[in-house]
């Protein structure tokens, strides 16, 4: 086999093994109730992000009718 076919089967194959231990995390997370904790923590950081790019927009808007 060529070298890019053995690097693209490898890169295939861990991928596959990331995404399952990460569906077995997200189950037991979800069995322990902790998966509300993950989402609450991920919405407000999201909204704090939304919230702070709103407010650069509106002062770099001000700044642009001013000149």
């Amino acid at each position: 086999m060529r070298k890019p076919a053995l690097i693209t089967i490898f890169l295939l194959l861990i991928t596959a093994t990331v995404a399952s231990a990460q569906t077995e995390m997200a189950d037991t997370m979800r069995s322990n109730g902790k998966i509300y904790v993950v989402v609450t923590v991920l919405a407000t950081i999201f909204a704090g992000i939304f919230a702070y790019l709103v407010m650069l927009d509106r002062k770099i808007s001000k700044l642009e009718k001013e000149k």
